[in-house]
């Protein structure tokens, strides 16, 4: 996903600043789509170079100026035709599973806790998830059921890969206190012959 392609979808629910963009990325898109203020800022340059952004200059005597940002049609153009694109996912990289991957010469002791930190973390994710009050954005309040709806579907998506995460993490430390890696492949695969 390009972040210049959220940008633009941000923007077309109205003007922002880069301050307003970082805000409304972290309480819509960051589960998966994190992006850094210098980052945003960046594309915002890349934006307006291509003119599918403008900038329009705000004067403010005790502060530096306002920069608000419009998409323009030509961006809107841009935006329309990337939502209707599929695109080709790329592969994910996941630090975690590098670990794990490696782990073969830790001691049971030691991967059993990297194993239980991570369901730790995942664990209360889904109970967050499944029994926290589900935040609605300041900026999808007054949006169209329509726009809602693709909204909290990826939260949708969200909570579904939690949830699975933590079945395998539980799995993963079940197999490992049973010793099943003596069984080599077998033991790591086990399930897939059960499934």
């Amino acid at each position: 996903m390009s972040l210049n392609h959220a940008i633009l979808g941000f923007l077309r629910y109205g003007p922002s600043t880069g301050y307003d963009l970082k805000k409304v990325f972290d309480v819509s898109v960051r589960h998966f789509w994190p992006a850094q203020q210098s980052q945003i800022y960046q594309s915002l340059g890349k934006l307006t170079e291509e003119r599918w952004i403008k900038c329009e200059v705000i004067p403010q005597t005790d502060r530096p100026n306002r920069k608000l940002f419009h998409i323009t049609e030509s961006g809107t153009t841009e935006l329309h035709r990337w939502l209707a694109e599929p695109l080709a996912e790329k592969p994910a990289r996941a630090q975690f599973l590098i670990q794990i991957f490696f782990a073969g010469c830790l001691t049971d002791t030691e991967i059993l806790k990297l194993l239980e930190s991570k369901a730790a973390e995942v664990r209360s994710i889904v109970e967050l998830f499944e029994h926290g009050e589900v935040p609605q954005p300041v900026h999808s309040v007054g949006l169209p059921n329509r726009e809602q709806f693709f909204w909290y579907l990826t939260l949708d998506f969200g909570i579904k890969n939690a949830r699975q995460s933590l079945r395998w993490l539980e799995s993963a430390i079940a197999r490992i206190r049973n010793k099943e890696y003596e069984k080599g492949i077998t033991g790591a695969l086990a399930e897939r012959t059960t499934s």
